[in-house]
């Protein structure tokens, strides 16, 4: 660890950025670390917002301290993305404790950030600058200035984004990545990736995006082709059927429709993706298999049941991709008061099987179900 403690206490200074150390080594704890700067009473500060189960902790503390902090929290943590002023760093930690450090240095050193202690909150997109696609999609004006009416979807662009900041270290930067988003839609959140990763973080990326509606396929192709996003397509087609590439990095899901979240995952796991993210959506399978004498009374009353359901279903989804050898997390996406569609299913392959198969019989024999998911993956398995 000396290697990241000299790091640390060359790079925290007026010129640090921000940082983010995530993956945590344990499920109970602390789940994620933001640093930035912050300027009191002329005297540099580094605030450190800690994230565990769901509330946010914070400490302010002076420079060597806060590097002493940062690389406590790094025992606990897979890795770290900080940014300065001249420079991007992915810091990856092994099982056995070995740092490993990569550096990018920018073309240019980007401007300073404000580091007032009551600063307004700060996006991965920011306010202010405008953003093509954004300006297109009707979320800002030409002016970088956020419509109004459409602050909650910038919000839920940005909070995608800070999935996509996490798992970072888990994409190769040597070779071309390639990306796959079932049920795109208007893909206001696929143009926020492929503009994150090539444009921002400068990773070379490649991106399908596959929906059935063909005219909103035919307008996002448009708009990739006016901003030049080369690498940036999008396809008519569904989820079940899709065979177009053989290898896969990261599947993204996006709030498609009940059972298509499953064949989704599936997919995502037969190409053996090393990334997944979903928000699922319109959850109905379950709900109207789910059986169970003992919550007979609850499951009278059709709303809880049918919340119920949705919450089971993204947990069993969850459980068997642990089982098929990915870490993974159910995380909020957006606040509810914005959406009831707030659940994240964050998946990253780490190819150590869980051995859980009885426990997911057990449930599934309790609750009378039998999802999609499963039948997928036992087909896929029984291929092999």
């Amino acid at each position: 660890m000396e290697n990241l403690r000299t790091l640390l206490k060359e790079q925290m200074n007026i010129d640090f950025m921000s940082a983010v150390l995530s993956g945590p080594r344990t499920k109970d704890g602390t789940a994620k670390v933001k640093v930035r700067p912050l300027m009191k009473k002329d005297t540099l500060f580094f605030q450190l917002e800690i994230f565990r189960g769901n509330q946010a902790f914070h400490k302010n503390l002076e420079p060597e301290a806060a590097a002493e902090e940062v690389l406590r929290f790094m025992q606990e943590m897979r890795q770290m993305q900080m940014d300065t002023r001249a420079a991007s760093y992915t810091v990856l930690v092994s099982k056995k404790g070995k740092v490993t450090i990569k550096k990018k240095m920018r073309k240019e050193p980007v401007k300073m950030v404000s580091m007032s202690h009551n600063r307004k909150k700060q996006y991965v997109l920011e306010e202010g600058t405008a953003v093509p696609f954004l300006t297109d999609l009707g979320v800002m004006t030409q002016e970088g200035k956020v419509v109004h009416a459409r602050f909650d979807k910038f919000r839920q662009i940005n909070r995608f984004l800070e999935f996509v900041e996490d798992i970072l270290p888990e994409l190769p930067k040597d070779r071309e990545v390639t990306i796959l988003d079932f049920g795109c839609g208007k893909s206001y959140l696929t143009f926020a990736m492929y503009y994150y990763l090539h444009e921002l973080k400068g990773y070379d990326i490649r991106i399908i995006g596959l929906d059935l509606k063909k005219d909103v396929i035919r307008h996002c192709n448009e708009l990739s082709e006016k901003y030049g996003y080369k690498k940036l397509h999008f396809l008519e087609g569904n989820i079940a059927d899709y065979t177009g590439v053989d290898a896969v990095d990261m599947v993204v899901t996006l709030n498609a429709c009940d059972t298509a979240t499953d064949f989704a995952l599936a997919k995502a796991v037969g190409w053996n993706a090393k990334v997944i993210l979903s928000v699922p959506c319109c959850q109905h399978e379950l709900n109207r298999q789910i059986k169970n004498d003992v919550l007979a009374p609850v499951f009278e009353y059709g709303l809880i049941k049918e919340r119920m359901a949705a919450l089971i279903t993204d947990a069993i989804r969850a459980q068997y991709l642990e089982r098929e050898g990915y870490r993974t997390q159910i995380l909020e996406f957006i606040d509810m008061e914005h959406t009831p569609k707030n659940i994240l299913i964050r998946a990253v392959k780490t190819g150590k099987r869980k051995d859980n198969q009885e426990a997911i019989e057990s449930c599934e024999n309790a609750l009378h179900i039998t999802p999609t998911l499963g039948q997928l993956l036992d087909e896929l398995r029984g291929a092999e």
